[in-house]
């Protein structure tokens, strides 16, 4: 019986997002090929990928702390610190040299089946140089994001084609929906499906845990940080007719109708498909939470960042939707939105799922040669 393959994933720590996603294709992967070893290499919480990764045999699965990537420096969940960003990011790339001697020695010793990427630049060029067979997996680039940059500081274009020849280095690119055009950057692409898969509706069981009434409205805050001053915090008590989620470590204490859910008791798919909307950014993952769970959108403008404006064209067209003016989220502002959601029309059309197994056929049968 031929060895099962072992697969060295790495995986940025920008947000939760990416490892949601990456961990549903690793999920698919032990069901497609039982007995698959994986290395996750990455600086998100360790504690955060093991409950995403339940199931796993012990000796199938280990973690390894690095980052190769910065992604945005975020002083919200909303805004970014574009300086201090550019400051990392620079920083990241001196090291570069280093990083890719270390990493290629380490790879080599391994000597892992593949490599993925979700979606960090550089170890695809270090698989390369290590002879490995390597797939980046997203919906964006770092390029792609760095790029609008340049137009005010020039300094980003080192990074943009810093990174952009590193991509390059992939054999391919498992592309998702709600992207731009990726062409330029990766030659050789393939279209998969979201990779969400629907939660499990537990309403008794959060009313039952947080003492929410479970004939109001429930909505969900999907936000890692939210600054609300207390005025915005007594606006959004003075909602009675809603009862509020909030995934921890984003708490306030005190409020009746703000109830913070730990992750690992109530899963996060779990509890979108428990409310009756969400309000959150924009971001991959909770579009593809809310596409799975078929929940409407609340949606804040999230400034600098290339990926809004596709984002928010897939909102306008595929999802029930309301938009909230920054301003309003800040002041905590919220009841006219929430009202608003009511009259809002159906989506055309939803989103395809399946691209965890997707991904996982295309990832194992680049692995096994």
């Amino acid at each position: 019986m031929p060895t099962a393959p072992r697969i060295v994933w790495y995986l940025t720590a920008h947000g939760y997002g990416h490892g949601v996603r990456s961990t549903a294709v690793m999920q698919a992967l032990r069901r497609e090929c039982p007995g698959v070893r994986l290395t996750v290499v990455s600086a998100l919480p360790e504690d955060f990928l093991r409950d995403r990764l339940r199931g796993f045999p012990d000796g199938d699965l280990a973690f390894r702390r690095a980052a190769f990537d910065v992604g945005l420096v975020q002083l919200d969940s909303v805004r970014a610190d574009i300086p201090a960003t550019l400051g990392k990011v620079e920083a990241l790339l001196a090291r570069r040299p280093a990083l890719v001697d270390e990493e290629t020695a380490w790879l080599r010793a391994s000597a892992p089946s593949a490599v993925v990427a979700d979606i960090p630049a550089i170890p695809l060029a270090v698989a390369e140089r290590a002879g490995l067979p390597r797939i980046a997996i997203g919906n964006f680039s770092w390029d792609w994001i760095y790029e609008p940059y340049t137009e005010t500081d020039p300094r980003w274009q080192a990074a943009v084609d810093a990174f952009r020849t590193d991509y390059a280095a992939a054999d391919v690119l498992l592309q998702y929906p709600l992207s731009p055009d990726m062409s330029a950057t990766f030659p050789r692409r393939i279209g998969i499906p979201l990779p969400a898969r629907p939660g499990r509706p537990r309403r008794a069981e959060l009313a039952a845990r947080t003492g929410a009434d479970p004939a109001r409205r429930w909505i969900l805050l999907s936000f890692t940080t939210l600054d609300w001053t207390p005025d915005a915090l007594a606006r959004v008590a003075a909602i009675a007719d809603t009862e509020f989620f909030t995934v921890r470590p984003l708490e306030w204490q005190g409020i009746p109708n703000i109830h913070a859910v730990d992750r690992g008791e109530f899963p996060f798919s779990d509890i979108v498909a428990t409310v009756d909307a969400v309000l959150s950014k924009p971001g991959f993952g909770i579009l593809a939470d809310c596409a799975a769970n078929g929940k409407p959108l609340i949606y804040a403008d999230r400034e600098n960042f290339a990926e809004y404006p596709v984002l928010e064209r897939a909102i306008k067209t595929r999802f029930r939707h309301v938009h909230i003016p920054a301003a309003d989220l800040y002041a905590g502002k919220l009841a006219h939105s929430l009202d608003a959601l009511a009259s809002a029309p159906p989506p055309p059309s939803r989103l395809p799922l399946g691209g965890d197994t997707a991904a996982a056929r295309e990832i194992l049968r680049r692995a096994r040669g």
